[in-house]
């Protein structure tokens, strides 16, 4: 009897401990499936990204005249395999994220954030730096196939570090966002720095009219209102790079491979964007300034693309309420202090969205056009396909 008792007592702690754990909650969301507990500390999102791309003659932007097409390298892959985790623990405000690279095997971000108050918020880990909107704003939800030609040269990328940021005055006319970053500068991936030089990059942003525009390419939202933002960002760094990718620190064209603390960069960058009625607008200026302390020389490099796009069914009843064209027009000068090197990048791109940017077709043509030595050269017009689905 004492031990009939005894299982008895066990089974009814065990179903009174089991009351006591909150319950989990599954529903699918725009973030993919999320799990969340019954008294809302934890929150969990799994999502999966492919991006299938078909492209001819090539795939790259070309870096050089000699590249504008020098060959056919006709194309068809899986462009990019994400899988993201994101969500919060214990409290709503400590929030979490990373996201992998399946195709390469990289881990492309991860990092905390403490979002307790608006204007004061806390970042730390790895993530796409806050400097300007076209890299920042994901690649399955851009408006073109891709990103312009002005992203190799001037991105800053993925960086490890911290950053704290905010909006100050939301809703108001003084509505303002602010990101302050301290980093390794030494791009993606990188453990420890080559010197005691950080990286820091300061963006500051007004949001017009009191109303703040998401990071992501398409007025689907069909804002009713006229929403906008002028931005300006500045970074200042001194590495053994000239440039940063989803690989890492890396040269520009004509620098060869720098030793610890080789290169300073001093960059600054203007930016415009704004969404109304089906219309979209972004545009960005760059400018960057490389000093090379071991051969003793200044390299002076600017852009910068203007971009739109526009739902035509707002006016045209007829034309197909998924579909959107929008186009791209980029210039980029790699040496300032020389004569007839500039790069042109015209494009235009139509996109069917079957269900907003989490699963859409886009089409594109692009055509480049490279000076070399005050001549215009043979151009290269290129043609690419791209399906990118979430789930």
């Amino acid at each position: 009897m004492a031990c009939i008792y005894a299982q008895s007592d066990s089974i009814s702690i065990q179903k009174k401990d089991s009351i006591k754990q909150p319950k989990i909650n599954i529903e699918y969301t725009n973030k993919g499936f999320a799990f969340n507990t019954s008294d809302e500390k934890f929150l969990l999102h799994i999502e999966s990204r492919l991006q299938f791309r078909f492209a001819t003659p090539s795939d790259q932007n070309p870096v050089t005249y000699d590249e504008v097409y020098s060959k056919n390298e006709t194309v068809f892959k899986i462009n990019r395999a994400r899988l993201k985790v994101g969500g919060h623990a214990f409290q709503p405000w400590l929030q979490y994220y990373w996201e992998y690279e399946l195709s390469q095997s990289n881990l492309l971000d991860f990092r905390v954030m403490v979002e307790k108050l608006p204007f004061l918020k806390l970042k730390v880990g790895q993530w796409k730096t806050y400097y300007n909107r076209e890299r920042v704003i994901s690649s399955g939800k851009q408006q073109m196939v891709d990103r312009s030609i002005l992203t190799r040269p001037f991105t800053l990328d993925r960086q490890q570090g911290v950053e704290f940021f905010g909006r100050i005055s939301a809703n108001k006319y003084a509505d303002f966002n602010y990101n302050l970053s301290v980093l390794t500068g030494m791009g993606r991936g990188a453990t420890e720095n080559d010197d005691s030089n950080l990286m820091y990059v300061g963006r500051l942003q007004y949001n017009l009219f009191g109303r703040a525009l998401d990071f992501t390419g398409s007025d689907l939202e069909f804002h009713d209102k006229f929403t906008g933002l002028i931005a300006v960002a500045a970074a200042t760094n001194r590495s053994p790079y000239t440039r940063f990718s989803q690989s890492g620190g890396g040269q520009l064209t004509g620098f060869e491979d720098g030793i610890d603390g080789q290169y300073r960069i001093e960059q600054h960058l203007l930016e415009t964007a704004f969404m109304y009625r089906g219309l979209s607008w972004q545009n960005e200026f760059h400018y960057k300034e490389i000093f090379d302390h071991v051969q003793q020389q200044t390299t002076t490099l600017k852009g910068a693309y203007f971009q739109a796009g526009y739902f035509f069914n707002s006016i045209w009843p007829s034309f197909p309420k998924p579909l959107e064209v929008s186009g791209r027009y980029t210039y980029y000068i790699p040496d300032t202090h020389l004569s007839g090197n500039t790069e042109e990048e015209f494009g235009i791109a139509i996109n069917w969205f079957f269900n907003g940017h989490r699963n859409k077709l886009t089409s594109e043509f692009t055509y480049f056009n490279f000076q070399e030595q005050n001549e215009d050269l043979s151009n290269g017009l290129r043609f690419r396909v791209q399906w990118d689905i979430s789930f």
